[in-house]
């Protein structure tokens, strides 16, 4: 097969699934809540199961008109959604899904790609508020910086914990060095690596940039129709990226029964699940204030991330 269509076919998949997965993932959230809650709206558009949930969501954003404020600056206002949301698409580029090189570009150094591209989540909250010539919006979107900025630390000493395991920044790499018995060895490593993420994708507890009870809906209170659907899209790509980074680096990947056939099916098996923890948690726990998600990021997460850093090193010294 020619390269240049090895290349395209490959991209096509990402864009094919950067596209879907979120869906999916938005579909199972309205049905996990709707019966955890007692929800009843969300179970009956299109008659059984409510199955066109979604449909009737993307109807009437499309339908909303699109308003950009007086005083915003229009250029940045308009960008920040789609700067949003990129950088999941380049993320999920470098995701293995399988063995034998199932994978659109692998790289030798995938998990800080990774890690450096995660990062850039941060420009799209602050472009957002700061372009909105909104107060609460400006609230909204310092509270994002000092959350992402915050629990980038212990997201990449968890991430840095597992590597250092597997001798290699290789995202497959680190799937073919993992073993079973590193659910016990890196769990601290999985649990700080988990709550860290969902603080970076901003899910509940950890929305308190965007709490309506107090911020109207943070930095995006003066977005709407397709701009805000923009948004929500990122989130829910954003627990696909979590939830896959999670299989990737601590749950085995495609390790599973007849993984060289069904090794796909296992990724993908394991990323629903961990995204329906995901769901799971934002319909069981209150939001944390301000204070407590700080002190939970630098008086816990942090050192636990440490010392699991420092065992790791320990560990790979002595054997």
């Amino acid at each position: 097969m020619p390269l240049w269509l090895d290349l395209t076919i490959r991209v096509l998949a990402v864009v094919a699934g950067f596209l879907v997965l979120p869906l999916v993932v938005g579909q199972t959230e309205h049905k996990v809540m709707a019966h955890m809650q007692g929800r009843l709206g969300p179970m009956y558009a299109g008659g059984y199961h409510g199955w066109a949930q979604l449909v009737a969501d993307g109807v009437k954003f499309v339908q909303k008109e699109d308003i950009t404020p007086r005083d915003a600056d229009r250029r940045v206002f308009r960008l920040a959604p789609l700067v949003a949301l990129f950088p999941y698409l380049l993320v999920l580029l470098v995701i293995p899904l399988g063995p034998g090189g199932l994978v659109a570009q692998a790289l030798d150094v995938g998990l800080f790609f990774v890690l450096a591209v995660l990062g850039v989540g941060v420009v799209a909250v602050l472009m957002s508020a700061w372009a909105s010539a909104n107060k609460y919006s400006l609230l909204g979107g310092l509270r994002g910086a000092a959350q992402l900025l915050g629990y980038e630390l212990p997201l990449v000493l968890a991430a840095a914990s597992v590597a250092m395991a597997a001798g290699t920044l290789s995202l497959p790499g680190i799937v073919e060095a993992w073993r079973p018995w590193w659910l016990l060895w890196q769990a601290p490593a999985a649990i700080v690596f988990f709550i860290a993420g969902l603080a970076e994708i901003r899910r509940p507890p950890f929305d308190m940039p965007i709490a309506d009870s107090e911020l109207v809906f943070g930095y995006m209170t003066e977005y709407t129709g397709l701009r805000f659907a923009f948004f929500l899209l990122a989130e829910y790509v954003g627990i696909v990226v979590i939830a896959a980074l999670t299989t990737v680096l601590f749950l085995g990947g495609w390790h599973g029964p007849f993984e060289d056939q069904l090794g796909w099916l296992w990724t993908l098996v394991k990323i629903f699940a961990v995204s329906f923890v995901i769901i799971w948690l934002r319909v069981s726990y209150p939001r944390l204030r301000e204070d407590q998600l700080q002190r939970l990021c630098w008086l816990i997460l942090v050192p636990v991330s440490l010392a699991q850093l420092v065992l790791t090193a320990t560990v790979k010294v002595l054997t």
